[in-house]
């Protein structure tokens, strides 16, 4: 499922099982399963309608261990992020197989997927800065030759 959202958003708070939100080790399989699903993605998916352009921006793991949320950023139009949507939603199951190969957990998550737009709102925002700095020095450029 391809849920969209802005920058990262808070997952609703569950039960906590033997492993709490924010701990060491909570925070060192977020790092893993970040990475894992990033290779999967970049790599291991055939999927064309999968953007080369796709970033895991973050991923949250639940303390136990049985769902997942991972942040998506797509650099492309309305398109691209829609078919990278589908593309992930078809090859969930596979994701899922490869990410328990790689990562040797308890329980393997349901990975959630959220498309995350702050890569494309930073990039947006780069580019009006930089357009705003080029008027201003050639207004600056312009009244020194009226001088």
């Amino acid at each position: 499922m391809c849920k969209s959202g802005g920058a990262h958003g808070v997952p609703p708070s569950g039960k906590a099982g033997s492993m709490r939100k924010n701990s060491i080790k909570n925070t060192r399989i977020n790092g893993e399963v970040q990475r894992a699903l990033a290779e999967i993605i970049r790599s291991g998916i055939k999927d064309p309608r999968i953007s080369p352009l796709t970033s895991v921006v973050a991923v949250e793991v639940a303390p136990d261990l049985k769902s997942c949320k991972a942040w998506i950023s797509v650099l492309g139009g309305d398109e691209a992020r829609e078919a990278t949507c589908q593309g992930l939603r078809s090859a969930e199951g596979y994701i899922r197989s490869q990410l328990a190969k790689t990562i040797n957990l308890r329980n393997t998550p349901v990975i959630t997927f959220v498309m995350d737009q702050s890569i494309e709102y930073g990039v947006n925002m780069s580019r009006r800065i930089d357009e705003v700095i080029s008027a201003d020095e050639e207004a600056g450029k312009k009244s020194e030759e009226d001088q």
